[in-house]
């Protein structure tokens, strides 16, 4: 499909940006909601990058989910002519404030015991003693009696 080379740019500076893009699979919507071109155009475009290899694409529910490769990066920072020192949003680490916690909650947890691997309560209901019975099971002398009738598989009645 040919695309305008200022619409083919727009969607191009903000891939390399962003790193990431949604998009509706609407093809008669007439403008994206993030870049002010033609919604065809910006699912046209990412699908040619999609098929070279730089792009990476997700569909859900009706959404086109695309995140740029390392050889994304590098086209679309030859094709924009921009320099090495520039990155997308996504490639940049959050530094984190000393003042919230590392693990939301994460004390509250162990404190209570619970959870995998911990031993919570639960240690001693899946783990029993090899020789001993449960006081969940069955005597020894249960015989379990199956009768004919009942459910599905019989079909109608005799009488």
């Amino acid at each position: 499909m040919l695309i305008p080379k200022a619409d083919r740019r727009q969607i191009h500076e903000y891939l390399f940006r962003e790193g990431a893009l949604v998009a509706q699979k609407d093809f008669n919507l007439p403008k994206h909601p993030a870049i002010d071109t033609k919604n065809l155009f910006v699912i046209k475009a990412c699908q040619s990058l999609t098929s070279r290899g730089y792009l990476k694409t997700r569909f859900s529910w009706q959404y086109y989910y695309y995140t740029l490769t390392p050889e994304g990066t590098d086209y679309l920072r030859e094709w924009l002519h921009l320099p090495a020192e520039v990155v997308p949003k996504t490639h940049i680490k959050v530094q984190r404030s000393n003042d919230l916690p590392r693990n939301m909650g994460g004390e509250d947890r162990e404190r209570r015991g619970g959870g995998r691997g911990r031993g919570g309560d639960r240690d001693g209901y899946r783990r029993r003693d090899a020789g001993e019975k449960g006081e969940g099971s069955a005597p020894g002398g249960f015989k379990p009696e199956f009768r004919g009738g009942f459910g599905r598989g019989r079909g109608a009645s005799d009488a």
